[in-house]
């Protein structure tokens, strides 16, 4: 800033002559002044008020008006931004202090006693401060080291009141540092600039002149401004009420500016090539101490809600490529995170939306910078040790950074493929009972739906709307923090929202499938308590049959029939039983259900419901799928109680052998299936339509096609249907072929089956309504839910199994055993698991997370081997050989089905 020219400016007036001045313009009529006039005036000398208060402050050094530059809460404003926030005090009327601001004078003694605070030697001429390069001959090489110390007192006055940095400002610095060996002024300007969040808003600035004159665009580009910054701020608060109304005036009508990002991170990396330890140490702490000050401001400063602007010091700071160093993650990493989890909703929301814009590499530097800190807090933590029991819930820079991964996590999605468009309506969300004449029970008028995430309705987008983000969704995982996690304390957590404590299981995002499931487990036992506790209460109260599980009694050889009719009493006389803990019996057989005998009645179940020679789905025989036939005669009935089923078994966490197409579980959660959606359900299809698409000569001679399609039905009919309305008539063009796509895709996986999907999604939602499960998983994880991981891995198994009965690791059976099942194909390994665990599926987390039992079961017999498949315990004798072992093991897992097997 020029000090000379500000210290010609004479002080403002105070309020009373302000106000005299405007009685005297009102009552000065002989010129033609409108009182128009005269209130515009009157308001021009309030917000010059606001202006110098803004910048220079009332003098008070006790002040505590928040709008006020002596209160030391409005500091280093520039003159633009001054000017912007006076317009808006006053259009808000808010408060002056008592005094005027005087505009505070300074005179040479002071700037000279000011530099000697600061260690710089003051300079004696304005003409010092403005110094050009030398010009001597080589003779004057003597006289350098004077020269030196001269243009280092120049910069330290040039320097001492910056409150805004540039790319070239920084370039010029750096490169007058290096040419005199002498950093200290780099540093002075980092502790200035990078500590202050005020400072760094208006730094790095990319200037859109959009609503500026013609001579503020050349000023501003060709950097030819020589007024005073002061000067400049006053006359565009007089330009602006000459040419608008007064309550037209914002911010946002003075100047629009953006970070520009590319001068950021360039900037940094000179910084750091510099290698100097003293330069990396003001970083540091300057970036501990603009976390420390923001912390406090993003609480209380409503401007944070308003404007990206005001964010554009996050902006800045998390480009800086240190972050991840060990030196930032103890203190300054931390302290940043936490001020940022403290910024408002709005806010999140502009910052979430500004990111969304960046590139994904960008956006995964600091997706790894945040995974770095919870991983290095979650391994350098002391918890569970000590007398207090201390969680990772209550480390606050964990729960921090996770809170920043959030806005990471949905500028992702926001910058990726999104498709509103395949959202369901509110209408077809809440379909009445008049539209499932046929269908079975009514509906639960006690249904408490998940929470919904206020940040995700905010922006007004689902993690459902991405199908492919800037950042694949399993990188958000973090595994450390995953082990480490007591998910039945985080569940207490979640549940007691009232409280105000962290739950991670708000933060699905960073949990892995495995864990969510387990949090899945301890809601759905929690309801089944519930309805136990409330027939117990009913039988007591009421004297109802007491009745607190799910009991299903069925006949081997008629399970479906006798399941589906229990079922349909059950959903029609109370749907609330449905979510009791199942309890299935076998007629005439000993085993109680603990868990297995509910496993092999749904295999048995999914057998037969899914042949494809009853009809209801037919099987893609190259993808091994399920799809619903269009064409069955089977009622809504049944396809509703097929819904409960597989409802049922997520519910009491049962894995399934049951394969759909990922968008079955997409149009589970709520969406519609477009042309995207076929890659997987229909692939041949979804490249014709594709090359359809992408070709790029004459499309209606060379495909010589019409709005009219053909499919055959189970019976070898071929039928026809119009995909809007004379299709026949209507051929396929360049133009239209994009309409008759969608609408060729909406046929096939919607309204074809939209008979049939209606009443199996109902029949779904009657068990999991109330459920979180479409609030914690996205579909692909669902997928896991029913199907059970694909990876069958059994070295992992191997590692994870425990041994019981006198059995070790080392004991000789037990190392024959797994050289026998590590030779095992594929269809013997899922026997082995059907026969030990009543389910050949592998758990969501692999089978690592299955916790498998071999006990010895006595010495060498002809016995076969037994197992507790509820308690996934293999009974295993202690054969004499390998040869004998493998032979008795093979017989008994291909031939064990039902209970009492010797």
């Amino acid at each position: 800033m020029n000090s000379t020219k500000q210290d010609s400016k004479a002080s403002p007036p105070r309020e009373e002559a302000l106000e005299e001045e405007a009685v005297q313009e009102s009552n000065s009529g002989e010129d033609g002044d409108s009182s128009d006039e005269m209130k515009r005036s009157v308001a021009r000398g309030l917000i010059e008020r606001y202006f110098y208060q803004l910048v220079n402050g009332c003098g008070n050094a006790s002040c505590c008006n928040e709008f006020c530059a002596s209160s030391g809460r409005r500091q280093n404003l520039s003159s633009n931004e001054a000017a912007a926030m006076a317009l808006d005090l006053f259009k808000r009327k808010a408060t002056l202090c008592d005094s005027a601001p005087p505009k505070q004078q300074k005179t040479g003694k002071d700037e000279d006693d000011g530099m000697e605070m600061q260690g710089v030697e003051p300079s004696t001429s304005k003409s010092s401060s403005v110094s050009t390069p030398s010009t001597s001959s080589p003779s004057s090489m003597t006289t350098s080291t004077s020269s030196k110390s001269h243009r280092n007192s120049s910069i330290s006055e040039s320097i001492k009141d910056l409150s805004s940095l540039s790319e070239v400002k920084v370039s010029e610095l750096i490169q007058i540092c290096k040419e005199s060996e002498n950093y200290s002024p780099l540093v002075r300007v980092i502790g200035q600039v990078f500590s202050c969040w005020q400072s760094l808003n208006n730094s790095f600035l990319r200037i859109e002149t959009e609503g500026l004159s013609e001579k503020e665009r050349r000023q501003e580009f060709e950097g030819e401004k020589e007024a005073d910054e002061t000067e400049e701020g006053l006359q565009g608060i007089s330009t602006r009420l000459a040419d608008h109304d007064l309550g037209e005036c914002s911010s946002e009508t003075i100047r629009k500016k953006e970070v520009d990002i590319g001068a950021v991170q360039r900037v940094y990396d000179a910084i750091f090539k510099l290698d100097q330890e003293n330069v990396n140490n003001a970083m540091l702490n300057a970036v501990t101490s603009l976390a420390q000050n923001a912390d406090v401001e993003v609480r209380y400063n409503a401007h944070f809600r308003d404007s990206i602007h005001h964010l554009n010091f996050v902006l800045i700071t998390m480009e800086n490529p240190m972050m991840s160093s060990p030196e930032y993650l103890e203190v300054a990493f931390p302290t940043f995170c936490r001020a940022l989890s403290h910024l408002p909703l709005p806010a999140c929301s502009n910052l979430t939306k500004t990111w969304a814009k960046f590139p994904a590499d960008n956006l995964m530097r600091k997706l790894q910078a945040l995974q770095q800190l919870i991983t290095f807090k979650v391994l350098s933590g002391h918890f569970n040790a000590g007398p207090r029991r201390i969680t990772v819930n209550e480390d606050d820079a964990i729960t921090s950074a996770t809170d920043c991964m959030k806005m990471l996590y949905y500028a992702s999605i926001l910058g990726g493929e999104v498709e509103v468009g395949s959202r369901l309506s509110r209408e077809e969300e809440e379909l009445s009972l008049q539209e499932f004449l046929g269908a079975i029970g009514h509906e639960n008028k006690e249904r408490k739906p998940p929470k919904e995430d206020p940040f995700s309705k905010e922006l007004r987008v689902s993690v459902m709307d991405c199908r492919k983000p800037l950042i694949p969704f399993n990188e958000f995982y973090n595994e450390p923090l995953n082990d480490q996690l007591e998910v039945d304390h985080d569940f207490t957590c979640y549940k007691k929202e009232s409280d105000g404590r962290f739950s991670f299981l708000n933060y699905p995002f960073i949990l892995t499938p495995a864990t969510k499931n387990m949090g899945l487990y301890y809601d759905n036992r929690v309801r089944m308590f519930h309805e136990r506790r409330l027939t117990l209460l009913n039988s007591l109260v009421q004297g109802e049959e007491l009745n607190p599980y799910l009991k299903l009694k069925v006949r081997r050889d008629h399970v479906v029939d006798d399941a589906l009719v229990r079922l349909e009493m059950i959903a029609m006389d109370n749907p609330l039983d449905l979510k009791k803990q199942l309890y299935v019996e076998f007629e005439g057989e000993q085993g109680v259900d603990e868990g297995g005998v509910s496993k092999e009645f749904f295999q048995l179940v999914i057998e037969e419901i899914f042949n494809p020679d009853i009809g209801m789905f037919t099987m893609n025989t190259e993808l091994q799928t399920y799809w619903f036939n269009p064409m069955s005669f089977e009622t809504d009935r049944q396809y509703t109680l097929i819904g409960i089923v597989l409802g049922l078994a997520i519910y009491n966490n049962i894995i399934l052998d049951v394969h759909f197409p990922m968008v079955v579980y997409r149009k589970l959660m709520g969406r519609r299936g477009v042309l995207a959606d076929l890659h997987d359900a229909q692939p041949v299809l979804y490249s014709s339509l594709k090359a359809l698409l992408d070709h790029e000569g004459n499309t209606e001679e060379a495909f010589m096609m019409n709005f009219l399609i053909s499919y055959t039905d189970v019976f070898g009919n071929t039928i026809t249907h119009d995909l809007k309305e004379n299709g026949a008539d209507i051929p396929v063009t360049t133009e239209n072929r994009q309409e008759f796509v969608d609408l060729y895709a909406n046929f096939i996986l919607n309204k074809s089956i939209e008979r049939q999907f209606r009443a199996f999604r109902r029949g779904f939602d009657m068990v999991t309504d109330e459920s979180p499960l479409k609030t914690w998983f996205r579909p692909d994880e669902v997928e896991l839910l029913v199907c059970g991981s694909k990876n069958f891995d059994f070295d992992e198994l191997e590692k994870a199994t425990e041994y019981d009965g006198g059995y070790t690791s080392s004991s000789p059976i037990i190392k024959y055993f797994w050289e026998i099942v590590h030779n095992m194909d594929d269809d013997q390994k899922k026997k082995l698991l059907m026969f030990t665990t009543g389910s050949d599926r592998v758990p969501v987390g692999g089978l690592s997370k299955l916790r498998l039992i071999i006990a010895k079961n006595g010495p060498d017999s002809d016995r076969l081997p037994t197992s507790h498949t509820c308690f996934n315990v293999l009974l295993l004798p202690e054969y004499s050989s390998k040869a004998k072992l493998e032979e008795r093991l093979l017989k008994a897992i291909t031939h064990a089905k039902g209970f009492g097997m010797l």
